[in-house]
């Protein structure tokens, strides 16, 4: 202990009486830990926390799995635990949740829940879009989740004759209710449902599944009277057909979570194979896997895991550049020393002690570094965060905030990074040959003489190489994000972008019938053409490059029976094409009384279903609608090509789809009226696919208003209209065609920003480095360069000598990040568009670029030689 104590005090003196290079290597440290540290954070927030529920780990999140899916006819997922795939999934019915609640002994609680999802919420202000969760009456218990105001959910409240209640979120209840404990016992209204809110959860409890944020909790029990539009009119509490919940248990205690499975596998097989409505046949081996939540539960952490983990490749490059940089500095450093240490070891110090010296001053650099570098890191992670909200509806889902792991983190990268860059000067250091080195004299250029000139070099070069190929391979990567960016603003969506201003409604959530939705969305778009400044206005099902998809399958007629094709479809009003300038190639757009048809349409298909709901025992599959005269659609020229050989479909047929789950089988299908140009439909990445179009006269829809100038002036005179006509139809999605497009491409600009900050960072410390050798070469060389001088060299070939030797290290380096990068940037495969890994374009782009800037590197030590006056040089000796 004593030694090292003395060991700390002898470095903290050295480093106040080098001040320039500990102010270097600091920072430079600081820049390669805070960005470790900060990306480290994020992915702590993302990936690694546990949940904010009393025991996770004895939490398990229900999974099932078959050869073939169960006979579900209506299956919904929201993002807990993935999307799932044929044969697997973890949403169930609720009749299934309640066969497992009744008859599984080895779990303690067990519950089901379901969401986000959107509700009109009034009653506390102006209407406004809030997110609920639909929850059992054991949700709270089973997490052990407590309320810090009023009371949670309990089975009482899950119930279809109990009172409507709710539980506030805490963020929620501070931010719409200013943190009121009056909230609680006022009634507000959900889809024009009152509730009384009951309780607010406690503050930690921010989430379920990670990223997924909710406003407030409500009972399964209320589904039905919230008329969920997703849900149509389906039985949801009744139907085993129509599975839509996620399950959560929490085990016994003493119950493996292989007992449990193989209980709950067996609940679940019977009930498919041997229930009321078998859904499953032996053949199809259906059974249970229970996942621990922690794992199970993945939310959002799937779309940005990959993104954070080649963020953290990236700032892993910066560190060990970081580490060379600042090793090169010591390898100069330690051979300005060798006197000092020689003088050390005649004088009786150990070699090791030597060693142990050196050593402690890197880690003392390291821990500096590290120190400043968590300052650095606390405001790359607002700045980061605060770039991935930019644009989104809510902040940042996850809670960014130190925890031990972080600090853990920070203390192991400062002692690792203090041992990388420490070791070989140390190595060096500790190599000292003693009698040339005592013999060096004073007047010797640093560095001089004593230790091997050549090999020294040699491994100062070495660093800066391998700086550079680091640098070189981190900038390659950006430059292909870069230009994918790019590639994608370019992309043509085949209607114009400009002065479209977007919003959502949705009547459906304030009570309102098929038939006034119909009137009040033709009344809303007279309204709003009319407005000063506006061009023109319509609205369609959901916006384009949005993300949204809805897919059907239609059968072509002369097709074999059963045999259906694959096609986007859009619901649109009045006016869409002229509205989005999409031009019509062939026949015409929808007319008034393709509307009327529609409509009429729709309501026979939903007296039908109705009809069949009040029968005894329902059928699970829709009754078929009375014959009409087919519908009107508008389908796109890659409709045409694909199903028509490119002909003009404009007067042909199209029947429904065809097959044993068929909703109608007795549906006049559909009759194209015009053909439309292509456009992308949910996002620029996917290639156009045959879409048809239809009319709009149900459920909630986007409005687009085209604007003469900035259609962001429209918004206060938009929010005017819609608050004359109806103060309980909140506006959502509020935003111009332009920022919608470049939130849908907020993931690739992100990783393109953070990707060329991180390049350009990795690139500046390998050019230091680059200085920092040759700086040191020149001093070293000051008696060679006199002599040169002295014999006639011109300073055009000392300006040769140094910059080529500069310029040498750098491309030597180049070749060899361009080589790694050329195999390493196929991980970046899913972040390309239009550009392909290795692309030769982007490394001589890059190589261009670290060119340039090893030369003006290369320029000060090249200026410093050419300055040498040769009698003073020569006096050196």
């Amino acid at each position: 202990m004593e030694t090292l104590l003395q060991d700390l005090k002898f470095g903290s003196r050295l480093l106040v009486k080098s001040p320039g290079f500990a102010s270097v290597a600091i920072l430079t440290l600081a820049l390669g830990i805070g960005a470790n540290t900060a990306i480290f954070s994020l992915i702590d927030a993302v990936l690694l926390r546990s949940l904010p529920v009393r025991a996770p780990r004895q939490l398990v999140v229900f999974g099932w799995k078959a050869l073939h899916d169960p006979d579900y006819h209506n299956y919904s997922n929201y993002g807990d635990c993935g999307s799932g795939g044929s044969g697997s999934g973890c949403s169930f019915s609720v009749p299934l949740f309640e066969r497992m609640h009744s008859r599984a002994n080895v779990f303690s609680g067990l519950t089901a829940f379901a969401g986000p999802m959107d509700f009109n919420l009034s009653g506390n202000g102006p209407a406004r879009m809030a997110k609920g969760e639909l929850v059992s009456g054991d949700f709270f218990a089973t997490l052990g989740v407590n309320s810090i105001l009023g009371r949670t959910l309990g089975p009482a409240d899950d119930s279809p004759s109990a009172p409507p209640a709710l539980v506030l979120s805490y963020g929620f209840w501070k931010s719409a209710f200013g943190g009121e404990r009056a909230a609680i016992g006022r009634v507000i209204r959900l889809n024009t449902v009152p509730f009384t809110i009951v309780g607010v959860a406690e503050p930690g409890f921010t989430n379920l599944a990670p990223g997924k944020t909710q406003d407030f909790f409500l009972p399964l029990a209320a589904t039905p009277r919230l008329k969920i539009r997703w849900f149509g009119d389906e039985a949801v509490l009744t139907d085993p057909r129509t599975w839509w919940v996620v399950l959560l248990g929490r085990l016994k205690p003493g119950i493996s979570p292989e007992q449990a499975q193989a209980a709950a596998s067996t609940i679940f097989t019977n009930e498919m194979l041997h229930g009321a409505k078998p859904l499953s046949k032996p053949g199809d081996k259906p059974a249970v896997a229970l996942t621990p939540a922690l794992e199970g539960l993945t939310g959002q952490r799937r779309q940005l895991s990959t993104a954070l983990f080649v963020l953290m490749a990236a700032v892993g490059l910066i560190l060990l550049i970081a580490c060379a940089n600042v090793a090169g500095l010591m390898l100069a450093r330690s051979a300005a020393r060798q006197k000092e240490l020689a003088v050390r070891l005649a004088l009786g110090a150990g070699r090791g002690r030597i060693a142990g010296q050196l050593l402690t001053e890197s880690v003392m650099l390291s821990v500096l570094g590290g120190a400043l570098g968590v300052f650095l890191a606390y405001g790359g992670v607002h700045a980061i965060t605060a770039l991935v909200s930019n644009g989104a509806d809510r902040p940042f889902p996850f809670v960014v905030a130190p925890d031990w792991r972080v600090l853990a983190f920070v203390l192991g990268v400062s002692l690792m990074t203090g041992l990388l860059f420490g070791l070989l000067p140390t190595f060096r250091g500790a190599r000292i040959d003693l009698t040339p080195s005592l013999k060096e004299g004073s007047s010797a250029a640093p560095g001089g003489g004593a230790l091997s000139r050549g090999r020294r070099i040699h491994l100062g070069g070495a660093l800066v190489v391998a700086q550079v190929a680091l640098s070189i391979l981190a900038l390659s990567g950006a430059g292909l994000l870069v230009r994918s960016l790019r590639n994608l603003r370019g992309v043509n969506p085949g209607f114009d972008t400009r002065n479209v201003l977007l919003f959502g409604i949705d009547p459906t959530l304030a009570g309102y019938t098929d038939a006034q939705i119909s009137g009040l969305y033709r009344h809303l778009e007279d309204r709003f053409a009319a407005l000063p400044g506006v061009v023109s206005a319509s609205y369609s099902s959901n916006v384009l490059v949005s993300g949204f998809l809805w897919t059907t399958e239609v059968h072509l007629d002369g097709q074999p029976a059963n045999s259906n094709v694959r096609s986007d479809m859009l619901a649109v009003g009045p006016g869409f094409f002229s509205t989005m300038r999409i031009p019509l190639l062939a026949g015409r757009a929808f007319s008034p009384a393709d509307f009327a048809l529609a409509a009429s349409a729709a309501a026979a298909e939903k007296a039908a279903r109705a009809a069949s709901a009040a029968a005894a025992p329902p059928s699970p599959k829709r009754p078929a609608a009375a014959p009409g005269p087919p519908s009107p659609i508008v389908v796109n020229e890659a409709f045409a090509r694909e199903y028509f050989g490119g002909a003009n479909p404009v007067g042909k047929h199209i029947g429904d789809y065809q097959g044993p789950e068929a909703d109608n089988p007795n549906s006049p299908g559909y009759r194209i009226i015009g053909l439309a140009g292509n456009t992308k439909y949910n996002n620029l990445r996917r290639e156009i696919q045959p879409t048809m179009y239809r009319p709009l006269v149900a459920g909630g829809a986007h409005f687009e208003l085209r604007a003469a100038a900035d259609p962001a002036a429209l918004i206060p005179v938009v929010r005017g209209v819609v608050g004359e006509v109806d103060a309980n139809l909140p506006l959502f999605d509020l935003r111009t065609q332009s920022e919608q497009i470049e939130q849908g491409l907020s993931q690739q600009r992100i990783m393109a920003q953070l990707s060329s900050f991180f390049g350009l960072l990795a690139l500046a410390l390998a050019c230091i480095g680059l200085y920092g050798v040759l700086a040191y070469d020149v001093a070293r060389r000051t008696r060679e360069i006199g002599i040169r001088v002295a014999l006639g060299a011109r300073p055009a070939s000392v300006l040769r000598l140094v910059v080529g030797q500069g310029l040498g290290l750098a491309f030597a380096g180049a070749a060899i990040g361009a080589g790694a990068a050329a195999g390493l940037t196929r991980f970046l495969s899913s972040f390309l568009y239009g550009v392909r890994p290795g692309d030769l374009g982007t490394t001589a782009a890059v190589v261009l670029l670290l060119a340039l800037v090893a030369i003006a590197a290369c320029i000060v030590p090249a200026r410093r030689a050419l300055r040498v006056d040769p009698v003073r040089a020569l006096r050196y000796e």
